[in-house]
């Protein structure tokens, strides 16, 4: 090859190189918006897709009016190690420390898994969740969730995601807009991965129970279960069962798909 020839691929790779290290965040916050059909963004992204940080937002997906912001920014460093992307998370309001997680990306394909770890990785504000849309922005909730992992993995292929692990959420000393009484209750979320993604809800103290299970397969949600409330509390929380589900006597019949 030709001395110009080498001065030319020399310059083309160069590039590419330059364009791969210093990748705006901007791309790394329309993959993200891409990802979730735009229920999570990160808006006012700066820095580059390695290192950088941005504003976490929940919304309603394309066309929603709903969104709700975290306190602070998001900080995030991206590696490479072992065949791998690692992801490192800060954020003063919300993360315990730093979370750490494993990216794969491919044709067609990407993977995210949160290692397998003590404890909570974060607490994060339960108003943050009305950004979703409906039912959240009408319960208007307030208290806290957490997020505990137990080797969760997450993975996208041609569009169909599966869920592989397991992990733990639960939601702290919750109270809603449409009840007087506060606070509701504590309430625990458990994920079981695989085949079938599955789902139990379970109520740790408080006067409104909530209790149910459902399941995640070909991209449809379905879930049952009953809300009612705790002897002494009937008269208090008897609007808000008429709002959570369809009515059948004391309870509250919660269906989903």
């Amino acid at each position: 090859m030709s001395a110009a020839r080498w001065a030319v691929a020399g310059g083309v790779v160069g590039t590419l190189l330059g364009v791969l290290l210093f990748a705006p965040a901007a791309w790394l916050a329309n993959g993200l918006v891409s990802a979730t059909d735009g229920r999570l963004m990160l808006a006012d992204a700066r820095g580059t897709v390695w290192r950088g940080s941005g504003v976490l937002v929940l919304t309603g997906g394309e066309g929603s009016r709903d969104a709700s912001a975290l306190p602070g920014r998001l900080a995030w460093r991206i590696g490479y190690k072992g065949g791998h992307f690692t992801l490192r998370l800060n954020q003063a309001c919300c993360i315990n420390g730093t979370l750490n997680a494993e990216i794969e990306p491919g044709f067609g394909r990407w993977a995210v898994t949160l290692p397998a770890a003590p404890g909570a990785l974060g607490q994060w504000p339960a108003a943050w969740l009305a950004g979703l849309g409906t039912p959240w922005n009408t319960l208007q909730l307030t208290g806290s969730f957490t997020l505990a992992s137990q080797g969760l993995k997450v993975e996208s292929a041609q569009g169909r995601v599966r869920v592989e692990g397991a992990a733990v959420m639960e939601l702290n000393q919750v109270a809603s807009r449409l009840s007087t009484l506060a606070p509701l209750g504590s309430y625990r979320l458990n994920v079981a991965g695989g085949d079938i993604t599955r789902f139990t809800l379970a109520t740790t103290s408080g006067p409104l129970q909530l209790s149910g299970s459902g399941q995640w397969a070909a991209a449809k949600l379905r879930f049952n279960g009953e809300a009612r409330a705790a002897e002494g509390s009937e008269a208090a929380l008897s609007n808000l069962l008429n709002i959570i589900g369809r009515r059948q006597g004391a309870r509250a019949i919660i269906a989903i798909g």
